[in-house]
């Protein structure tokens, strides 16, 4: 079962016009670029692509979730931007099932469906070359290490909790591309330059950087505001936040109470907060509980009754708004 869960997980993610002068690579940029990234769930790693910080990123292009990430923006461009696709625009092909091979039992029931042959069709989607081609490579980098990774996920002891997580993100990233064009122009310079850094990246070669820090890498340096701070208010808004990405369960806005610091670091900060909230699944209400780690001051890691050792990354928009005193009382 776990294998065939795998399976459907790759399924999701599979599913889901000008280039920059080489000169430009040289020395600092101008700071009048602007790609817009907040409230995103992937806002933290877009900025820095942006950027061309490619120290700070965490992903690497090897990662399953790099390269769902790659995809769908290939897509989301090529559905909602196709006028600024250059001439020699290409189709995004995709994998389906050709033969499907159906076992059943002696009533007729379907136990299983096993597919035994793949092919390649068009999606009608197009997308520049030279990302298109990036985004080959980084498949290909992956389908050889397509075994080792299968095993590592089926060997996890969090491997549900893990796999439930990656559905969250694949949701969150659905999320990103409604709304990355309607908060960026398709054929603005930030755009541009978030693309020409992408490909770099999935190339594994030096980024056009800019100069400055980004805002998610300055809190960090930074930590968590000292002070009386609304923490009930802050809960509410990571668990909506998060909530977004569920798949059955709604979260009931405002319902965040019986709010408790479990223990505090040297400078009197929240190392870790527990509170419990209300939500409707299955056409009942229940409640459960939620526990926020935190590091430096900043939270880090969200964990939920239902997977208790799953950390979930908290929106990185939120953070810096708390970094930045907006939940001071």
């Amino acid at each position: 079962m776990r294998i065939l869960f795998l399976g459907a997980l790759l399924v999701i993610f599979s599913s889901f016009n000008h280039s920059i002068d080489p000169s430009e690579k040289e020395g600092s940029q101008p700071q009048s670029l602007v790609f817009n990234t907040d409230g995103m769930y992937n806002a933290e790693f877009f900025d820095y692509i942006f950027r061309g910080h490619f120290e700070n990123i965490e992903l690497k292009r090897e990662d399953m979730r790099f390269l769902m990430i790659f995809e769908q923006y290939l897509r989301a461009f090529g559905r909602q931007c196709p006028s600024y696709l250059p001439d020699n625009k290409v189709e995004i092909m995709e994998q389906v099932c050709a033969v499907e091979e159906v076992s059943k039992n002696i009533y007729g029931d379907v136990l299983s469906r096993v597919c035994v042959e793949y092919e390649w069709v068009g999606t009608g989607i197009y997308a520049r070359p030279d990302l298109y081609n990036a985004k080959i490579e980084v498949e290909n980098i992956q389908r050889a290490d397509a075994v080792r990774t299968t095993m590592e996920m089926i060997l996890d002891p969090n491997a549900m909790g893990n796999s439930v997580d990656l559905m969250h993100q694949a949701k969150g990233l659905q999320n990103d591309m409604l709304q990355i064009f309607e908060i960026n122009n398709c054929n603005s310079p930030g755009v541009r330059r978030f693309e020409e850094n992408l490909k770099l990246f999935a190339l594994n070669k030096p980024s056009i950087r800019m100069d400055g820090s980004s805002k998610y890498a300055a809190m960090k340096k930074t930590g968590g505001p000292a002070g009386a701070q609304n923490y009930n208010k802050l809960i509410d808004d990571l668990v909506a936040n998060q909530s977004k990405t569920w798949s059955f369960n709604r979260y009931t806005p405002g319902s965040i109470s019986a709010v408790s610091i479990l223990s505090k670091d040297s400078e009197g900060r929240p190392k870790s907060i527990k509170a419990n909230y209300s939500y409707s699944g299955f056409g009942s209400g229940s409640q459960g509980w939620v526990q926020i780690d935190f590091e430096k001051g900043l939270p880090k890691c969200i964990y939920f009754f239902d997977f208790p050792t799953n950390c979930k990354t908290p929106n990185s928009s939120i953070v810096a708004s708390y970094a930045q005193g907006g939940y001071g009382k």
